[in-house]
């Protein structure tokens, strides 16, 4: 105990190993650690001891008559190392994350109810203790740092982006800020002036170019929510300041060590017919050997919001948690070890709808770094659900379940117990959808047969049932979480409080409606297994996986996830088929109706490249004024002449003219003055 309070490596890596020692630092050792087991020795003999490192991995003692010193920082009777445990007798177990508490500190017959009585209170307490970087406190270190960069705060927008059509939600810091980088922001804005800012972005990624939905609960460190905390620049400084700002946080702020650091830069493209990005290359030499700065291609740092709009080479931020080794290889391996915490994107070009790469008019920063990701790091966790922000989601959970705590298992991580895996991918896969639903509802959006309301309801419908069929949670269970996120991240975000009740009553309403048709599908599909195993098959029809989705509302994902858990596959092609069948008319309606609206033409569209030119020529902002005003009536100018089949302004457009194809023409016309409403806002 006392080797390992002063930092002496007992077996695998040491939390704390920099510190120098001396024969005068045996001795002391020594006396500690005698003292240490006369002390420990005389409890035993009288009382019985139990020792838990609870949600927090901070060591906590339930002896009635305890002693003080055995609830402080320093007091820790485990050893952690890498997620494995050291047993007496040299085997080494592991336990992914979560609770970390050595074997030999365990009582053999012990209640769990009685390890922690109040563990949300507890979890808080240790948290307190074992680290001075809360989850709170990282997030404003960050804003408050770059505002000394003279970065504006900028509020996280909605997860709900109602007014962009090219994305389902919000899935990264720089969505709000789009405009911006287009060219294309209101001079009437609050951003239109803006030229640095920062902030902490709520974002959700289930759907679309970027969605983790699949991955989340079957490891440690997938969200389909999280926290994004950003950094931009508008036209301002570039990627020399944007590099030596992020090192200088990060090693100088937040003390993360700089040889356990790597980077990552863009490697070039000739199918883009883009260069290796040399210059930060060399940036990231004044900071890092060249062993340690490595090039990728475009999968890994060539960042896209998503099919169109702004992007540019990026160069990512990787941390070795155990350190002391060559970790290069690892980086962008996915390896749990060696981590990408922050990506500096280099804005330059727009990605068109037909694929074609413009540049763009300014150059931008766009950095994000993952709060749950960092704050892990910076709580030596080896979890993101093991930080202090989803300590009281997950204590709330147990309390609603009828299981065991949380452990942090994985699958494939050598546990003897298949079912504590499947169990703690349950507690993983609630505690991120009660974050995810929370922020969207609260933010405007609603769980619905449609677009993101599917989405919601696909996540919602996922938690229903790990909560309900793995955690043996009573029926109505997930709404009464929403109390506790509340109280969780209302500091930071307002209006989770503010919407609370709201929140409560739809997942309420949508959790009644599921469960009955849980019950059915449930039967449905174990009736459907014996069929199966009958016949000696071992694939679900799509005709059959179809029904589930139509009739009992089981997204094709939660049909997929209970089929691999009976050993079952689903013929996904046939689902596919049969949704197709379905939906074709309504698909061949709604094609009809956008032709007829275009008349046939091309789509009328600006992007930067015309924001850029009618900028540049003195063209003012439509004045849109009257929009407000019943049977308004306008005198106007035409400024402009858009032709969206050549992209182009022109001085004039002759429709009449025999060969101009004027039946199926489109042409933009730039008003003065218009009463109209423009589309989406």
């Amino acid at each position: 105990t006392a080797f390992n309070m002063l930092g002496f490596p007992l077996h695998g890596r040491s939390r704390r190993s920099r510190s120098r020692f001396s024969t005068r630092t045996v001795i002391v050792v020594i006396g500690m650690m005698a003292a240490s087991l006369s002390i420990l020795f005389a409890l035993n003999m009288s009382e019985e001891i139990t020792i838990s490192s609870g949600l927090q991995g901070m060591a906590r003692s339930s002896v009635k008559n305890t002693l003080p010193f055995l609830n402080t920082p320093s007091s820790r009777l485990w050893h952690r190392s890498n997620g494995f445990l050291r047993q007496p007798n040299g085997e080494s177990v592991w336990r992914g994350g979560g609770d970390r508490q050595h074997p030999s500190c365990r009582a053999t017959e012990v209640n769990k109810e009685e390890l922690v009585e109040n563990s949300a209170e507890n979890s808080a307490m240790a948290s307190s203790q074992d680290t001075e970087w809360t989850t709170d406190k990282v997030r404003s270190t960050f804003i408050e740092y770059f505002k000394e960069k003279e970065h504006k705060f900028v509020a996280s927008s909605p997860v709900t982006p109602l007014n962009d059509p090219t994305i389902l939600f919000a899935n990264a810091g720089m969505n709000q800020f789009k405009p911006i980088f287009l060219g294309q922001v209101d001079p009437n804005s609050p951003l239109a002036n803006v030229k640095r800012a920062a902030n902490s972005q709520k974002c959700i990624r289930a759907g679309g170019k970027h969605n983790d939905l699949e991955d989340v609960g079957k490891d440690t460190y997938h969200h389909t929510f999280f926290e994004m905390l950003g950094s931009w620049s508008f036209g301002d400084y570039f990627k020399k300041e944007a590099i030596a700002w992020s090192w200088e946080l990060l090693t100088e702020v937040y003390k993360l060590k700089p040889e356990n650091i790597y980077a990552t830069y863009f490697g070039g493209d000739a199918e883009l017919g883009l260069e290796p990005d040399t210059e930060a290359r060399d940036f990231w030499l004044q900071f890092l050997p060249e062993s340690r700065v490595i090039p990728f291609g475009k999968k890994d740092n060539f960042w896209e919001m998503g099919d169109q709009g702004p992007c540019g080479p990026c160069s990512e931020l990787h941390y070795d948690r155990i350190g002391g080794r060559d970790a290069a290889s690892l980086v962008n391996m996915d390896d749990p070890d060696v981590i990408e915490i922050w990506n500096l994107v280099f804005i330059q070009y727009n990605r068109e709808a037909s694929g074609e790469l413009r540049p763009l008019p300014s150059q931008h920063i766009d950095t994000g770094m993952g709060l749950e990701r960092l704050v892990s790091i910076l709580q030596d966790k080896s979890s993101n659900y093991d930080i202090d922000a989803f300590a009281p989601l997950l204590d709330a959970t147990h309390a609603a379940s009828n299981t065991g705590k949380y452990e942090g298992l994985v699958e494939g991580g050598g546990e003897a117990k298949e079912d504590g895996v499947l169990r703690d991918t349950a507690y993983r896969i609630v505690v991120d959808h009660l974050r995810t639903l929370s922020f969207a509802i609260a933010d405007g959006a609603r769980p619905s047969n449609e677009g993101r309301g599917y989405v919601l309801r696909r996540i919602l419908r996922r938690a229903i049932r790990y909560g309900q069929q793995i955690l043996g949670a009573e029926k109505g269970f997930f709404s009464k979480l929403v109390p506790v996120m509340s109280e969780t991240y209302g500091k930071a975000y307002p209006e989770i409080v503010e919407k609370s009740q709201l929140v409560q009553e739809v997942l309420e309403e949508e959790e009644k409606a599921f469960s009955s048709m849980l019950d059915r599908g449930v039967r449905y599909l174990n009736d459907l297994e014996l069929k199966l195993k009958q016949r000696e098959e071992s694939t679900i029809p799509g005709t059959e996986a179809f029904y589930l989705y139509d009739t009992l509302g089981f997204p094709l994902d939660l049909t997929q996830l209970m089929a691999a858990e009976k050993g079952l596959a689903v013929d996904v092609e046939g689902f596919s088929t049969e949704m197709q069948r379905q939906k074709q008319m309504s698909r061949d309606a709604l094609a009809r109706q956008k032709m007829a609206a275009l008349g046939g033409g091309a789509p009328i569209e600006l992007q930067a490249e015309q924001t850029a030119w009618l900028k540049n020529h003195d063209v003012k902002v439509t004045d849109d004024s009257t929009k407000y005003e019943w049977d308004a009536e306008v005198d106007t100018r035409v400024l402009a002449i858009f032709d969206p089949q050549d992209k182009a302004f022109v001085d004039t457009i002759d429709t009449t003219a025999a060969d101009s194809g004027a039946k199926d023409r489109s042409v933009g016309l730039i008003l003065e003055k218009s009463p109209f409403y423009a589309e989406a806002g």
